[in-house]
């Protein structure tokens, strides 16, 4: 019999295990478990799914609702290197949120929620990034892009390297 594949690395779980005295029960290690799954891998495959309700000492639904819950997370394919995360707040919106948002979209080839086909980059809706004083902006990696146009985008696309469309 072939022994089913192993997602969850040495380091993943070693990772997983030195959260465990911060949290009170295995269950509240849920979250932080799928975020180091999500940050090796950039998605969360079903089979991680299993592999961290068996180390938590949890049902596979268990850990499944969490996941679920949250749209932070991929699951059928690996995000993009870069997440980047527009905002659709109403600032944002009031301030061409939308056509940076389709500018965006048009010259990287996708829409939201898709990744370029070179696994660069991953454009999001984010409902709110809490920065409306600098509408429209984006989250991308760690960095908060302000006061974004279509210019703005453009130097970001050239600056991470995504294939343009245009």
């Amino acid at each position: 019999m072939i022994a089913p594949r192993k997602i969850l690395t040495a380091e993943m779980i070693a990772a997983i295990e030195a959260l465990a005295p911060r949290y009170p029960d295995r269950r509240a290690l849920t979250l932080p478990a799928l975020h180091i799954v999500n940050d090796s891998l950039r998605y969360v495959p079903l089979e991680a799914v299993v592999e961290v309700a068996e180390l938590l000492g949890l049902k596979p639904a268990e850990v499944q609702d969490s996941l679920s819950f949250y749209e932070f997370f991929h699951q059928d394919a690996p995000a993009g290197i870069v997440r980047a995360w527009v905002c659709r707040s109403i600032s944002c919106a009031l301030r061409g949120g939308e056509e940076v948002m389709e500018h965006l979209c048009r010259k990287a080839g996708v829409r939201p929620g898709e990744t370029t086909s070179d696994g660069l980059l991953t454009v999001e809706v984010a409902e709110c990034l809490g920065a409306c004083d600098f509408a429209p902006c984006m989250l991308a990696g760690s960095t908060l892009y302000k006061n974004l146009t279509p210019e703005k985008m453009n130097e970001f696309l050239a600056h991470s390297k995504v294939s343009c469309h245009e």
